[in-house]
């Protein structure tokens, strides 16, 4: 029988099918033979026909590739997590952003803290009520102070985009 090098050049999607795989088949190109599980696992949860029908006759060709990419993303997740698939890690990504946004508020309390704080203990006799420094001064006194706790955590600049 010669189908032995036919049988290699199928994609994932015709072998697992188990079915001839043809020079225009829309799965090749985004389900190589290469890594079968990409197609058993979009078509354990969407199903052959319902994935060559959307790459095939809902989508145009630019998008193609897009769609196979998150059908394969979708099931994978689908297989981690049956119940919520993509949706459990959107709601847990949403509930860190949630968490993030209150820590920035509770920080942002905290500085506007310190700054009220610095600006009470101005001496009322000098006539900037900073103890003789002129304002822009104190500001460089607090804010070496700020740069002198960030040295402490080794933050730099290269750590940020």
């Amino acid at each position: 029988m010669s189908s032995g090098s036919s049988s290699s050049t199928r994609c994932a999607g015709c072998k697992h099918l188990r079915r001839k795989c043809s020079p225009d088949c829309i799965l090749a190109p985004y389900f190589p033979p290469s890594n079968p599980g990409r197609f058993a696992s979009v078509h354990e949860v969407f199903g052959a026909s319902n994935v060559t029908k959307t790459l095939e006759q809902q989508l145009p060709d630019p998008l193609r590739r897009d769609a196979a990419e998150s059908m394969v993303h979708e099931a994978m997740q689908r297989m981690r997590d049956p119940v919520y698939g993509c949706a459990g890690i959107i709601t847990h990504l949403q509930r860190q952003i949630t968490q993030l946004r209150g820590e920035i508020s509770r920080t942002e309390g905290e500085i506007a803290q310190l700054i009220s704080s610095a600006q009470q203990h101005r001496s009322p006799l000098s006539p900037h009520g900073n103890g003789g420094l002129r304002g822009d001064q104190s500001l460089n006194i607090f804010n070496s102070g700020l740069d002198y706790h960030r040295n402490d955590f080794a933050f730099n600049d290269d750590n940020f985009p």
